[in-house]
């Protein structure tokens, strides 16, 4: 056994604080690596952006001023490929792309410089499913904030997000607002969990199972800033017991956000149950350094004219929301949009469409 004091022990501890300091210097190293490639990729994504850009760019000017005919283009495909074989992508059809990458961005100040940080497969799938130059601008943005793959791009794009959000921005409490002025554009009136096979007649409780299940997909739609604290979060008050379904925090809010889970339509009395686990969270279960806890009640579908009537004097930072299981009807929403737009151009209010109620038994 080795003494305190021992040469020995005195060798194993300086061994034990060089390795320590060995560990710290090698992660030191790797982040460097990390940070230096990503660095790297997003200086090689620019460079192909830009010259894709230059190369629409000089197809716009040769077919604006006639100088060139589109067989041009293909022969020019044709001379690539046949000529300079190790140059890929420069096909018919992307060339064209590429000059309709041009075309749609060279006047607009605001979103150009966006499109060179996001890959060309995600511009590409802009460009295609976007017709409104605010819509781009909407999606260039969201990849670019919450860094989202192709694969989630294009569940976004499924899922009409840009309609969703603009025809229904979300519901919430006016406290909410005054404490946190960004939240509408962080929470969603509702939330598509298509990744979800409920069912028929769902409880809350295969709800809640599917949710957890798919928490990743879960906390995708979201948003990327949402982090997982915990299901079934027990709080005690007085003698009794009381469960919370789920509890995220936001990292840009810094603050706990709760889910309460309704299989049925909104009704206003949810919202005193949600006030009294806001302020269970806040009493007894956030840390000094977090802000106000924010309630969102999730449920299968609402009256917009009974929640804004509900929020308007809650005392609680809340919201209600409402969740589908199946992608929405996209050209109906599409057809909507273009019915808002056209109603305020024209100064008028956009009508309010009610739903019929959906979602599983109790």
């Amino acid at each position: 056994m080795k003494r305190p004091g021992s040469k020995a022990n005195r060798n194993a501890l300086a061994y034990k604080a060089s390795s320590q300091t060995e560990a710290q210097d090698f992660i030191e190293v790797v982040e460097l690596i990390h940070s230096t490639r990503q660095r790297a990729f997003a200086a090689v994504n620019t460079a192909l952006i830009d010259l894709y850009w230059q190369v629409g760019q000089y197809l716009s000017r040769k077919l604006e001023t006639a100088e060139w005919g589109e067989g041009v283009v293909e022969r020019l495909a044709e001379h690539i490929t046949t000529q300079h074989p190790d140059i890929k992508g420069f096909t018919r059809r992307n060339l064209f792309r590429m000059r309709q990458f041009y075309e749609t961005y060279r006047n607009d100040e605001k979103v150009s410089p966006l499109v060179r940080q996001l890959p060309w497969t995600h511009n590409l799938l802009i460009l295609s499913r976007c017709k409104r130059p605010e819509e781009r601008e909407f999606y260039l943005r969201l990849c670019l904030q919450e860094r989202r793959g192709k694969r989630e791009l294009e569940r976004q794009l499924a899922g009409a997000l840009f309609e969703r959000a603009i025809l229904s921005p979300p519901k919430v409490s006016p406290l909410v607002t005054q404490l946190h002025p960004d939240a509408k554009s962080i929470f969603k009136d509702t939330y598509l969990l298509e990744f979800l096979d409920l069912p028929e007649g769902y409880s809350e409780a295969d709800l809640h199972r599917g949710l957890v299940a798919n928490l990743r997909k879960f906390l995708m739609e979201l948003g990327a800033d949402f982090a997982f604290v915990g299901e079934q979060v027990r709080l005690q008050v007085g003698g009794r017991d009381f469960v919370l379904d789920l509890l995220f925090f936001h990292r840009v809010l810094r603050c706990l956000v709760c889910f309460e889970l309704k299989i049925e339509e909104f009704q206003p009395e949810h919202l005193g149950k949600l006030e009294f686990y806001l302020e269970a969270l806040d009493r007894d279960f956030r840390k000094q350094h977090e802000g106000p806890s924010i309630g969102v009640l999730l449920c299968a579908t609402k009256d917009s004219e009974v929640v804004e009537y509900s929020l308007s004097r809650a005392l609680s930072p809340a919201l209600v929301a409402e969740y589908v299981t199946k992608l929405p009807d996209k050209k109906l929403l599409q057809a909507k949009l273009h019915e808002f737009y056209a109603l305020s151009e024209a100064g008028a209010q956009p009508v309010r469409v009610k739903r019929k109620p959906k979602g599983g038994k109790k």
